[in-house]
């Protein structure tokens, strides 16, 4: 697979160098992906500026646009999916789903109200909070969500007037480059710009005089950076980072019903997903039957390619990342962990590791304090509550968590007290467009979806229109510096 090309100003653009791309069920190099230069990128945000002075006029053309973008989406299905699974890894269901997804978002966006807001409307004056759009989004998503994460940006950002320069990560670059190719014709010449490469383009992104707002989804470690390299152009950035939810089992939970939705919420996308649960507190009671429970299902499930039918889990998605799952599963190994389920690699090609569950660990081990974003789940007993939202609050990450019992009300006051951007009971998971997300401490800053999340791409500004009889209406009691 080499036909892939980025997109600038609404054309293809073909780049002297190319980097491979993984097929992680394989390990082997099975795509070619353009290599961006400085002088590219510096066209891509050119272009992206000059569309910007129209494209911020038309809030109809903004709608109208996010919605043929959707119909292309659901168009393509077909064609995206196999392009996704081959670089990422997930099966081509769950594939699929990522494409319908991301054109619900676009949906989403397309039809939200965006009222201006009257703060005073008497005979003195008219005055109006507005949001304004900030002019050229720089953009960066990550490989384990690749398409949906990039409307996550793409569409409240066209939405709110702004024009967009988006780089997808090295490990999964393609399906993103391909829908680059399918949208050229619905928006604008430099509406949306899809450029591609590793690091060092990332970097020139973030420092580049253009972009007034840079909207970055992945690690703590590089989120920091961002931001590092943001503040001395005073950029607006929006950061969503790494996340260790830890999941709360009451003593008043069934845990065979606790067992399998924790599961589901620890293991989809095999673990590599910023918000799943990384960590599962249990009362001693119950502690021997969530952890049967759970190895029950790990040890059940089809693991395998991604293009094979039965598939469930598919690989680790990129080298890097398997040799991390590795290392902390052995870490936990040696200090005494038991792997309930798994514990290795698989034994052939691939980035494949068996779906783990490791028992009798607790806190200071490093799978439970890190985030280790991969199919292995540590379950720690607890003998007092507190204690456990204790543990569970004392860590750099917050992101979200879950609460699990048969006494809701009960579990949501617990839940009140994680410290998280999101607190779920009784599930986890659970996303839409229209619910803000974002993370407490280091796992970000700002929120995306929702009307909260499209306030991230504007500024406020505020129209204030005089009443008086002569056109002129000097408040000085208002003239403060």
């Amino acid at each position: 697979m080499s036909d892939f090309v980025m997109s600038i100003a609404g054309e293809a653009v073909p780049t002297e160098g190319t980097f491979g791309v993984r097929n992680p069920a394989t390990g082997e190099v099975f795509a070619q992906a353009p290599e961006c230069s400085r002088e590219q990128l510096n066209a891509a945000f050119d272009a992206a500026a000059k569309a910007a002075r129209d494209w911020k006029l038309d809030e109809a053309l903004r709608r109208a646009t996010l919605l043929k973008a959707a119909g292309v989406l659901l168009a393509s299905g077909g064609e995206l999916a196999p392009i996704l699974t081959g670089e990422q890894g997930k099966p081509l269901g769950d594939a699929g789903i990522e494409v319908f997804a991301s054109a619900i978002w676009c949906q989403y966006f397309a039809n939200l109200e965006t009222p201006t807001q009257i703060i005073q409307d008497n005979d003195e004056a008219l005055v109006e909070v507005a949001r304004r759009p900030l002019g050229v989004v720089a953009a960066i998503t990550p490989w384990n969500f690749p398409l949906l994460l990039s409307f996550w940006k793409i569409a409240p950002a066209l939405l709110a007037g702004n024009t967009l320069v988006l780089k997808p990560s090295p490990f999964t670059p393609l399906t993103t480059l391909k829908v680059g190719e399918l949208l050229r014709d619905v928006f604008p010449p430099g509406v949306v710009n899809i450029v591609s490469g590793g690091d060092e383009l990332g970097a020139w992104m973030t420092t580049h005089p253009v972009p007034r707002k840079i909207s970055f989804t992945g690690s703590i470690e590089t989120g920091k950076k961002v931001a590092m390299s943001a503040a001395p152009d005073l950029k607006r950035v929006t950061l969503e980072l790494g996340g260790n939810d830890p999941a709360i089992v009451l003593d008043d939970a069934d845990p065979a019903i606790v067992a399998t939705a924790i599961f589901a919420g620890a293991f989809n996308n095999n673990g590599q997903v910023c918000s799943a649960i990384k960590r599962v507190y249990v009362p001693e009671a119950l502690y021997d039957d969530v952890v049967e429970g759970l190895a029950a299902h790990a040890k059940a499930i089809k693991v395998g390619d991604g293009t094979e039918p039965d598939s469930k889990l598919g690989p680790i998605n990129n080298e890097p990342q398997f040799e991390r799952v590795k290392e902390l599963v052995a870490d936990a190994l040696s200090h005494g962990a038991r792997a309930a389920s798994g514990g290795q690699a698989m034994d052939r090609p691939g980035y494949f590791f068996e779906p783990t569950i490791l028992a009798g660990l607790s806190d200071g081990t490093r799978i439970v304090d890190e985030e280790q974003f991969g199919p292995a789940l540590p379950v720690i007993s607890y003998r007092d509550l507190g204690d456990a939202i204790d543990r569970a609050n004392a860590t750099h990450f917050g992101l979200s968590g879950s609460v699990w019992g048969a006494d809701t009300e009960r579990a949501a006051a617990v839940a009140a007290q994680l410290e998280c951007g999101t607190a779920w009971v009784n599930t986890h998971l659970a996303l839409s467009p229209e619910q803000p997300f974002g993370g407490f401490k280091w796992s970000g800053i700002g929120v995306e979806n929702g009307p909260w999340g499209l306030a991230e791409f504007t500024e406020f500004q505020v129209v204030h229109r005089s009443k008086a009889a002569n056109g002129l209406n000097m408040n000085t009691a208002g003239l403060v510096s």
